[in-house]
C-alpha cells in the first residue's frame, strides 16, 4: 500500500536461526524484458487465486488459517472440571466440555492429543447409568416416530435421591451427544422441555446454555440461538462468556459481522469480561469486515490491558486481518512480535504471511518467507505455491510464476483449480486469450473439473472483449456442470457491463442479482460504484456509496479506490487529493492503484503539471515505484498526448524487466497512432502478436484512427473487417472513425454506406458521427445538405452541440458568405426548436471573430 522498506532496498531474508525473519539490503533481481516465445511457455505460467481467496467448493473465504496439515485436535482431559473452546477447520469455535462458569481453563490443543474419542465413534464417561439409558433412548427412536420427551425424560429427575449437580452434568452430556450426532432439533427440545422444568434455574448451567447456542450456530439456526439468549436473559438466566462467545461464532459464521461485533460490544457493557477465545473470534470478524488497522489493533490493545495474553492463532488472525488492506509493512511488525512473544511460527503463520505478500503484489518478499518456511522444517503445500504464484502474477512477473509451477510440479504439488482458475485469470487480464483457452483446455485433459471461479474468470475475459454471446454461453454453462452463479459471479456481470458503460444492463442485472436472493456486499457495492462512474453517472456511483454506508457496511482500501477512480474520471482532483489526505490520516493508507487514480484525475482534469510532478515522486521512489504507476503514467501521459513522457514511462518498464500489459501496449499504439508513427505503432503491434497478446478492439480502434488520418485511409475499413471476421462487435467509435476516414477523402458513397452499416448493427449514432456529415459537406459548400443533417439528426433524437453549429458558421465564413451565416442564425429556431437565445448569441460573437 504504502511506501515500504522495500522501496530503499530492503528485503525479506532468511536466517538459520528458527522462526526468525531479518532484514538485510539485497538487490531486487533483474528478469529479461518483454519474454518471446521461445523461452516463454504458456502452458508453464501460474497466475492468481489462491485457496486464501476462494473455497474448494468456489465460494469466497477471507482467508484459510487452518491448512488442510496443520488441523489440531482438541486433548480431553477426565481431570478437567470444564471444556473449552477449540478451532474447527474453518477456525471458528467448538465447544469441547463446559461445567462451572468460575474456574475454566483452556485445553492444549496439540497433534499429540490424548482424547480418547479421537477417531473413534462418540463415547462419554460423565452421563449416569439413567442418563445413558435416556441418550440411547433418544437416539434409537425412529425419525418418523413421535417423541414423547415427558416420558423420556423424566425418570432422570424421578430416580432415587437426584442430585442437582450430577442431573446438570447428564443434561449437558445428553446435549453435547445429541449435538455432536447434529440432532440439532432433537437437542433444542431437549433443552427447551428442561427450560421449562420446575428446578431448570439449577438444572441449565452457562455450560448447558453455551452448548446449545453452539449446536444452532452450526445448523445455522444463528437467529435461534441469539432469540434463545434473550428470551434466557429475560427470564433471569446469566449468560456468561462462553455463551456469548458461541453467538458471535454463529454470526461469523454466516457472514453476520455486524450482528457479531453488537454481541461482542453488549456482552463488554453487561459487564462480562472477554476471554482469549472471545478475543480471537472477534478479530477474526474484524478481518472478515475488513475493519481498518487502528480498529483491529484497538481490540488487540484491550486485549492484553484486560490481562488476557495473545497466543498464536491470535497473531496468525492478526496477520490475516493484514490482507485485505495489504498492510505488508504492518505485517512485518505482527511477525516480530510473534517472536518476541516466544512463539515458533507454525505452517498457518507462514501460508499467511505468503497470503498478505501476494494481496500486496510483493513477490520478492513472499519467496523469502517460502525460504525461511522450508529452513524450520516446513514444506510447501499447494496452499504455498498458490499464494506465491498469485504474488508474482499481481506483481506483473508472469515469467517467474511460469517457474514456480514448474517447481511446484517437480515436488510432487499436483496444480489444482486454483492454480489453473489463477493461470486462465492472469493471461485474461494481459490479453493473452490464446493462452487462457489453452490453460482452460489443459485443466479440462488434466482431469480438473473446473468451480465457479474458473467461470468467473471466462465470463470476465468474454465479457472485457465485448463478446457478449460467447459470456452468456458460460453463464449457461455455469448450471450444466452443477455449479450455481455466486456473488462473485453477479460482480463480474456488473463489472463487465460497466466497464462497456451498459448502464441499463448494470441496473438489470444488479436487479436480478437482488432477486435471486443475493445481498450486496462491500465487493459489490464497490464493482457498482465503478461501474455507474464507467457509465459517466457520477451521481449514481456516489448514491451507491451513500447507500453502502446507511447499509452498515464500512468502506475499506478497495472502497477508497472505487470511490477515486469515478473521481478521476470526472477530473475531480481536488476531491481526490482530500481523500487521500483523509486516507493518510488514518482511515486507510493509499497504495499503488490509489494513487493511479490520483495521476488520472490530474490527467483529466487537465493539471498536467501536476500530473508530472507525481510523476517525478515515482520515479525517485518517494512514493515506491510500483509497476501499477508506471504502466498507469504510460496511459496517462499518452491520453495528454506527451509523447516523450509515454516512452519515458513505457522504457521504465523496460527496463525494470516488467512485461507490458495489454492496456499498455494500446496505450503505446494509440499515441504513435495520433503522432502518426506508423512505424512505432507497428513494432508495438508485432510484439503484441510475438508474445501471444490478444488485441482487443481498442488495438484495432487506435489503428482504425491511425490510418483514417494518413494516405492509407481506407485500411479503416480493412481493420473493421478483420474485428468483424474474429467475431468482435464493433462499436460507435469503430464507426465514427471509418466514416471520417471516407468524409475526409470525398469518399461520401462509402461514408453513408457506413452509416447505413452502423445503424443496421444496432449501434446508434451519436453526436460525433452526424457532426462528421456536417463538417464534410460544409466544408464542400454543401450547406443544404450540412443542414438537412441537422434536422435528421434532431429527428432521431440527437442534440446537436457547439461543434454542429460551429462548422456551419466557420465554413460560411470561410467561403465569404457571411450574409447566409446571418440567415442561418437568424432562422435557427425554426430548424432546432430548443436552441437557446445564449447559444444564438455566441454564434454571431464566433462569426463576427471568424470575419476577415
Amino acid at each position: 500500500m504504502e511506501v515500504s522498506m522495500v522501496a530503499t532496498g530492503l528485503l525479506f531474508s532468511t536466517t538459520t536461526t528458527s522462526s526468525t525473519l531479518t532484514l538485510r539490503p539485497q538487490q531486487p533481481p533483474r528478469f529479461p524484458a518483454f519474454p518471446t516465445p521461445s523461452r516463454y511457455n504458456p502452458l508453464r505460467t501460474t497466475v492468481f487465486v489462491t485457496s486464501a481467496t476462494v473455497s474448494p467448493t468456489g465460494g469466497k473465504i477471507e482467508h484459510n488459517l487452518q491448512d488442510p496439515e496443520n488441523k489440531r485436535p482438541i486433548r480431553f482431559d477426565e481431570n478437567l472440571k470444564k471444556v473449552f473452546a477449540g478451532r474447527d477447520e474453518f477456525g471458528m469455535l467448538e465447544i469441547a466440555e463446559l461445567t462451572s462458569p468460575r474456574s475454566r481453563t483452556r485445553t492444549s490443543i496439540s497433534k499429540s492429543s490424548s482424547d480418547p474419542n479421537s477417531g473413534k465413534p462418540w463415547s462419554n464417561h460423565h452421563l449416569s447409568p439413567p442418563g445413558q439409558r435416556i441418550l440411547n433412548t433418544l437416539l434409537d427412536t425412529p425419525p418418523d416416530t413421535p417423541l414423547h420427551l415427558n416420558n423420556i425424560l423424566s425418570p432422570l429427575f424421578t430416580q432415587p435421591h437426584p442430585h442437582p449437580t450430577r442431573l446438570s452434568r447428564d443434561i449437558l452430556a445428553i446435549l453435547k451427544a445429541l449435538g455432536f450426532r447434529k440432532k440439532t432439533q432433537l437437542a433444542f427440545s431437549v433443552f427447551d422441555w428442561v427450560r421449562n422444568h420446575q428446578d431448570s434455574s439449577n438444572l441449565l448451567t452457562g455450560s448447558a446454555i453455551a452448548v446449545i447456542v453452539n449446536i444452532l450456530g452450526k445448523a445455522g439456526r444463528v437467529s435461534s440461538a441469539a432469540s434463545l439468549l434473550k428470551t434466557l436473559e429475560n427470564d433471569g438466566f446469566e449468560i456468561d462468556v462462553y455463551a456469548y462467545t458461541c453467538l458471535i461464532t454463529a454470526y461469523a459464521s454466516k457472514g453476520r459481522y455486524n450482528d457479531a461485533v453488537s454481541v461482542f460490544n453488549k456482552m463488554q457493557r453487561d459487564g462480562c469480561t472477554p476471554t482469549l477465545v472471545t478475543y480471537n473470534s472477534i478479530l477474526n470478524v474484524y478481518g472478515k469486515m475488513g475493519m481498518s488497522w487502528s480498529r483491529v489493533t484497538a481490540i488487540f490493545d484491550s486485549m492484553k490491558t484486560n490481562g488476557v495474553v495473545p497466543d498464536l492463532y491470535t497473531y496468525n488472525t492478526l496477520i490475516t486481518c493484514c490482507r485485505r488492506g495489504s498492510l505488508y509493512e504492518e505485517v512485518v511488525n505482527v511477525f516480530d512480535q510473534i517472536k518476541s512473544a516466544g512463539f515458533v511460527p507454525d505452517r498457518v503463520t507462514y501460508n499467511a504471511l505468503l497470503d498478505v505478500f501476494a494481496k500486496a503484489r510483493r513477490p520478492k518478499e513472499a519467496l523469502q518467507v517460502l525460504k525461511d518456511m522450508e529452513s524450520n522444517g516446513f514444506s510447501p503445500t499447494i496452499i504455498t505455491y498458490n499464494s506465491l504464484i498469485s504474488a508474482h502474477v499481481r506483481g506483473g512477473w508472469l515469467e517467474e510464476a511460469s517457474r514456480l509451477k514448474v517447481q511446484m510440479v517437480e515436488k510432487g504439488i499436483k496444480p489444482d483449480v486454483f492454480t489453473y482458475t489463477t493461470l486462465l485469470s492472469g493471461f485474461e487480464k494481459a490479453g493473452k486469450d490464446e493462452f487462457a483457452f489453452e490453460v482452460y483446455d489443459e485443466m479440462k485433459a488434466a482431469g480438473c473439473k473446473p468451480n465457479i471461479c474458473t467461470f468467473n474468470a471466462l465470463i470476465k475475459m468474454h465479457g472485457n472483449r465485448g463478446m457478449f454471446v460467447e459470456m452468456m454461453k458460460v453463464f449457461e454453462e455455469i448450471k450444466e456442470c452443477g455449479c450455481s452463479p455466486d456473488i462473485v459471479t453477479w460482480n463480474t456481470l456488473l463489472a463487465v457491463f460497466g466497464h462497456n458503460q451498459m448502464d441499463s444492463e448494470v441496473a438489470g442485472v444488479f436487479k436480478e442479482m437482488k432477486r435471486s436472493g443475493f445481498v450486496p456486499e462491500r465487493d459489490t457495492f464497490n464493482t457498482l460504484i465503478s461501474a455507474y462512474s464507467r457509465c459517466g453517472s457520477f451521481d449514481q456511483a456516489m448514491a451507491v456509496y451513500k447507500s453502502m454506508l446507511e447499509s452498515g457496511v464500512s468502506p475499506d482500501l478497495s472502497t477508497y479506490n472505487a470511490v477515486l477512480a469515478a473521481l478521476a474520471r470526472g477530473g475531480f482532483w481536488e476531491q481526490s487529493e482530500k481523500i487521500i489526505a483523509e486516507m493518510k490520516d488514518g482511515r486507510c493508507r493509499p497504495n499503488e492503484l490509489t494513487y493511479s487514480s490520483l495521476l488520472h484525475a490530474y490527467a483529466n482534469g487537465k493539471e498536467i503539471e501536476r500530473m508530472k510532478a507525481l510523476g517525478e515522486e515515482i520515479y525517485s521512489g518517494s512514493i515506491e515505484t510500483h509497476p501499477v504507476l508506471l504502466k498507469t503514467l504510460v496511459l496517462v501521459s499518452s491520453k495528454s498526448d506527451l509523447l516523450m513522457e509515454t516512452e519515458r514511462a513505457f522504457f521504465e518498464l523496460k527496463e525494470r524487466g516488467i512485461t507490458p500489459g495489454l492496456t499498455t501496449l494500446n496505450a503505446m499504439i494509440s499515441i504513435y497512432g495520433r503522432k502518426q508513427v506508423v512505424s512505432k505503432a507497428n513494432e508495438i503491434l508485432n510484439f503484441m502478436y510475438e508474445n501471444g497478446f490478444t488485441p482487443s478492439l481498442t488495438t484495432y480502434n487506435s489503428l482504425m484512427y491511425m490510418y483514417s488520418r494518413s494516405d492509407k485511409f481506407q485500411k479503416s475499413e480493412e481493420i473493421l473487417r478483420e474485428v468483424l471476421k474474429k467475431g468482435m462487435k464493433p462499436d460507435k467509435v469503430s464507426y465514427n472513425t471509418v466514416i471520417y476516414a471516407y468524409c475526409r477523402n470525398g469518399r461520401m458513397k462509402e461514408a453513408l454506406r457506413m452509416f447505413s452499416e452502423m445503424k443496421d448493427s444496432a449501434l446508434v449514432p451519436n453526436v460525433v458521427t452526424y457532426n462528421t456529415f456536417v463538417a464534410t459537406y460544409a466544408a464542400d459548400s454543401m450547406f443544404v445538405e450540412a443542414i438537412d443533417v441537422i434536422r435528421y439528426m434532431i429527428k432521431q433524437g440527437c442534440r446537436p452541440d457547439q461543434n454542429t453549429y460551429n462548422s456551419i458558421i466557420d465554413w460560411y465564413c470561410k467561403h465569404n458568405r457571411q450574409d447566409e451565416a446571418n440567415s442561418f442564425v437568424k432562422n435557427l429556431g425554426n430548424i432546432d426548436p430548443h436552441v437557446s437565445k445564449e447559444e444564438k448569441s455566441r454564434l454571431l460573437k464566433r462569426m463576427a471573430r471568424e470575419l476577415p
